[in-house]
C-alpha cells in the first residue's frame, strides 16, 4: 500500500511551533454527507500491511482527492498536558493532568490531532457527524488542563492518508470493511478490545 506523505486536507498543524509556516489546505469536495466520513475503517484479519494490523481508523476526510483518517486503537502512553503545551511554545501555567497519546497513523508522526466529543467547539473544530469532532486549535489542550475541555477526547500523532481512488480500491479488495462510528468505540472501549468489538459489528462477510 502506498500512503500519502503530504495530505493535510482541511486540518492545520497542531503540535508544531507557531513560528513555523502552516500548510494551506488544498481544494477538496469532501462534505459531511460523504458516506465514508465518520465511518470506522476496520482492518481485515488478512491485512497485508503490518502497520495497519488490527487497526481501527476514524475517517475524517474523504473526497475525489483522497482520504484522511486517524487510528484510534494504538496508545503510546500518557504525557503531561503541560509538557505538550511547552513543546508547541505555549504557556503551561495553571494546567494539570495527563493525556493518553495515540499513534494516529504512519504519515507525518509529528502532526497532532485531537478527536473529541461534539459538544465542544472552537473556531477550528470540524464536526464530523454530530457526535465526534476534530479540533486543531492547541487551546483545546489548555482547556482540558483547566477541566473546561470536551467530555471525551483522544490525542493522536500522525495519520493515515490515501491518494485518489486508493481507499476505494482497498475496500474493493477487502483489505478493510467499514462500520458506523460509535463514540463508545472511539473513546471508551478498552483499546485492546476495539478491533475485536468492531469485527463483531461487521454485517457483510469479507
Amino acid at each position: 500500500m502506498r500512503y500519502l506523505s503530504r495530505v493535510v486536507l482541511l486540518l492545520v498543524l497542531l503540535l508544531v511551533p507557531a513560528t513555523l509556516p502552516r500548510a494551506a489546505p488544498p481544494n477538496t469536495n469532501a462534505t459531511p454527507a460523504d458516506p465514508l466520513v465518520g465511518q470506522l475503517l476496520v482492518a481485515s484479519p488478512d491485512m497485508g500491511d503490518p502497520r495497519f494490523s488490527h487497526a481501527v481508523i476514524l475517517i475524517v476526510q474523504h473526497s475525489q482527492d483522497g482520504a484522511l483518517g486517524i487510528v484510534i486503537n494504538r496508545p503510546l502512553g500518557e504525557q503531561p498536558i503541560a509538557k505538550l503545551l511547552e513543546a508547541i511554545g505555549q504557556d503551561p501555567k495553571g494546567v494539570s493532568g495527563n493525556v493518553q497519546v495515540f499513534a494516529g497513523g504512519p504519515v507525518e508522526p509529528g502532526i497532532g490531532f485531537i478527536v473529541h466529543s461534539a459538544e465542544y467547539h472552537r473556531a477550528q473544530t470540524i464536526n464530523i457527524d454530530g457526535r465526534v469532532a476534530v479540533t486543531s486549535n492547541p487551546e483545546v489542550l489548555r482547556d482540558i488542563g483547566h477541566n473546561a475541555g470536551p467530555r471525551k477526547y483522544l490525542v493522536a500523532f500522525g495519520y493515515a492518508g490515501w491518494g485518489p481512488g486508493q481507499l476505494e480500491n482497498e475496500l474493493a479488495q477487502h483489505a478493510w470493511f467499514t462500520i458506523p462510528e460509535d463514540p463508545k468505540l472511539v473513546f471508551d472501549e478498552d483499546r485492546a478490545k476495539v478491533w475485536d468489538d468492531a469485527r463483531a459489528r461487521q454485517t457483510i462477510p469479507l
